[in-house]
């Protein structure tokens, strides 16, 4: 009898350990989905945020289907790990939507590479921001295998040319603004930085080509009146101790 009893409490020990064990791997795996779906939805929201951005940015009609096509993905993971998930269902339906029109802009519209820059400091910084989430959004992509090499090559090479061209433009209108008031180190530091800049862009275009000449006579021009500061520096700081000299050696008046 007492070993019935003691067999009867190691059998329920067990089962309720068993009970426990099974308990705790279905809450962890509630966690992870947890934790997937919360990724799948700052992909979304992230993706929404870029598409938003490119309002600043050269019409790319690309670049909005892949953002879109992104974002579709991410809630058809979310709604595979979560159906239950409220909204889903009328989210992917608002998605697919927009992937289509995005599809059929591409598909009529070509990318539009003029590029004006903004006076704003605070809205080129923006800008810079945004191509390099784009740029990192897009190599994650292509890594992933849903962007073809292609076309992410094609994108990259339209962001990067933007990135380069706001960085220049930026320090030669820095390097000007000091050179306008006669701050000709400060315009020389800012100019050398641009023109080091472009030596080292892996992509030589003809954009790349004529600012290098502009800048380098920009540094000719700055040098030349450097040389010309410093001759009547030295010019006036003789003047000077001639004058000195003259005073010195004068003849002394006789009282």
């Amino acid at each position: 009898m007492v070993a019935i009893i003691v067999g009867l409490i190691v059998a329920l020990i067990i089962f309720v350990v068993v009970i426990g064990a099974v308990q705790q791997h279905k809450e962890k795996q509630e966690a992870e989905k947890r934790t997937k779906v919360a990724k799948q939805k700052a992909i979304i929201d992230e993706s929404e945020e870029l598409i938003l951005n490119l309002g600043n940015l050269p019409s790319s009609p690309n670049l909005l289907k892949i953002l879109n096509k992104r974002a579709l993905n991410a809630a058809k993971a979310m709604e595979a790990l979560m159906p239950d998930v409220k909204g889903i269902k009328s989210r992917i339906q608002e998605l697919n939507a927009r992937l289509e029109a995005a599809e059929d802009l591409a598909a009529n519209q070509s990318s539009d590479d003029t590029f004006m820059m903004p006076d704003n400091e605070q809205q080129i910084l923006t800008i810079l921001q945004c191509i390099k989430k784009i740029r990192v959004t897009l190599k994650s992509e292509q890594s992933k295998g849903t962007l073809d090499a292609q076309t992410f090559t094609q994108e990259d090479h339209r962001l990067d040319a933007m990135q380069l061209k706001i960085n220049i433009e930026s320090l030669i209108k820095r390097g000007s603004q000091a050179q306008n008031k006669e701050m000709l180190g400060s315009a020389r530091q800012y100019f050398e930085k641009a023109l080091q800049t472009l030596a080292t862009h892996p992509i030589k275009t003809e954009y790349v080509a004529t600012k290098q000449s502009e800048i380098t006579n920009q540094l000719a021009n700055i040098t030349d009146s450097l040389k010309s500061t410093n001759a009547q520096d030295a010019a006036k700081k003789a003047k000077s101790e001639e004058n000195e000299l003259d005073v010195l050696f004068q003849p002394k008046k006789k009282w």
